[in-house]
């Protein structure tokens, strides 16, 4: 006899196990099946960890000026062996409290691999061998891994993926990036903090592909300031993985050869969902393109069946995964939830400067042919940047002229990962740039940029 919930959950990553515990909440029955560690990549190898690591970059960084602020250090040693101890341990405690949520909650969490085996039944294999559950709704959310390229594969020692990059013993000399998108940008603002050599090799026409251009621009001015080499519209076309490195044969921009040699090489190419051997074809879920079809409420073309996170619609990240998770699970207990506003997901890059927009680019709102007004606000007109000497960046507000609605805000700079809160909350309540203005900010803050900036999209800033 199977044992028979209300909802089983595939994964305990960001949208699983956050799925699992708000079904709970609601009164259901419920059981997560997690192969590895609680929290999945995000938690244990990916966000947390890499955050702790960017944190540990920034003191490296600071100490390079800290005698303006009147501190004098000597004799000071980076250490990047040690950070990466410290976001082991910051990842261990995350891990850890996911346990405990799930105790509190009355979630059943059962180790080993699941795999679906049609209608409305999951088979768990763990080394106590195999046992089948069942339940009425089903959740897949079992997330992404890093992508190899067909000419360099990752193999762990002199190619890294991310799961390697965010938790090491030492600095190498020098590290080769491929891909500069936010995991790219960030391990080599990292890794450039504790005295590596790095070089960024990106496809694209700028780095952070997806980020307005104005955005992109300070980014890579200040980390070409830094000695951080980037090869922008460049293509890898060989590379050769030996015993003490790597050599890399790159076409650069402008059609000619250029082999750079470094000791490690990080792929940073993108990930792709983990559907292999979970049962989907014995129970009939579509897939296309390596990923799980659904609509928007995570639906799946079988009844019952739902994919979160990864695994599913793009974009890959972890707070679209917990929102779907959630929307997912209050639909399934009747409560009236409208789904996921997909127009309305922040994208972050932390790394310094920080970078962090929501709603429309200003290139795409152009191509969209719409009627638009552009207000910039620099952080170096910011009274609390410039107490803090961070003043890299600025705030970017897109405004629609005929109804002044939000079509996009774009920060690089201090903090920008949480002024970006404020644009995100003003384009879900429809907000209008008066509002965003009008609303009083206290002084002197970093956010009294996003008002400016919505000033400026008016035509009428104060301290600019």
């Amino acid at each position: 006899m199977a044992d028979t919930y209300d909802v089983i959950v595939l994964g305990a990553g960001p949208g699983g196990y956050v799925a699992a515990i708000r079904a709970a909440q609601l009164g259901l029955k419920v059981a997560c099946i997690e192969a590895d560690k609680l929290g999945g990549v995000c938690n244990n190898v990916g966000c947390i960890p890499t955050k702790a690591m960017l944190e540990s970059a920034h003191y490296a960084k600071k100490i390079g000026s800290i005698a303006d602020f009147g501190v004098k250090a000597s004799g000071v040693e980076l250490d990047l062996g040690t950070a990466g101890k410290r976001a082991k341990k910051v990842a261990e405690q995350g891990s850890k409290g996911v346990g405990f949520l799930f105790k509190k909650n009355k979630v059943e969490l059962i180790s080993g691999w699941g795999r679906l085996a049609g209608n409305g039944k999951v088979e768990v294999e763990s080394k106590d061998g195999k046992k089948t559950l069942s339940a009425k709704h089903i959740i897949i959310a079992t997330g992404s891994r890093p992508r190899s390229l067909p000419i360099l594969k990752i193999d762990g020692d002199r190619v890294w993926s991310s799961d390697q990059a965010v938790f090491p013993s030492e600095a190498p000399a020098s590290l080769g990036i491929i891909g500069a998108g936010a995991i790219g940008m960030e391990f080599a603002d990292v890794y450039n903090a504790f005295g590596t050599k790095v070089t960024i090799i990106e496809a694209l026409e700028q780095i952070l592909p997806l980020e307005d251009k104005d955005s992109a621009a300070v980014v890579e001015k200040s980390y070409r300031k830094r000695g951080i080499d980037m090869l922008v519209g460049a293509r890898l076309e060989k590379a050769d993985v030996r015993k003490d490195g790597v050599s890399l044969t790159v076409k650069t921009k402008d059609g000619s050869a250029k082999t750079i040699e470094v000791e490690r090489v990080l792929l940073a190419v993108g990930r792709a969902p983990i559907i292999e051997d979970i049962g989907l074809e014995k129970a009939g879920v579509k897939t296309d393109r390596g990923a799980i079809v659904v609509d928007d409420l995570c639906r799946t073309n079988v009844e019952g069946v739902y994919a979160i996170g990864d695994c599913g619609r793009a974009p890959l990240l972890a707070h679209k995964a917990s929102h779907e998770g959630i929307a997912v699970v209050e639909f399934i207990a009747g409560v009236g939830h409208g789904g996921v506003d997909y127009n309305n997901i922040p994208n972050v890059t932390y790394c310094h400067p920080e970078v962090a927009s929501v709603g429309l680019t200003e290139a795409k709102a152009r191509e969209q042919g719409l009627d638009i007004e552009v207000g910039t606000f620099p952080f170096s007109a910011n009274g609390r940047a410039r107490t803090a000497g961070d003043t890299e960046g600025f705030v970017k507000i897109i405004r629609d002229r005929k109804y002044s609605e939000l079509l996009g805000a774009h920060i690089v700079g201090p903090h920008a990962s949480e002024l970006i809160a404020e644009c995100v909350i003003g384009r879900h309540l429809e907000t209008t740039v008066e509002e965003m203005e009008r609303a009083m900010h206290p002084h002197p803050t970093l956010s009294e940029a996003v008002a400016e900036a919505a000033l400026a999209a008016l035509g009428r800033a104060l301290h600019f």
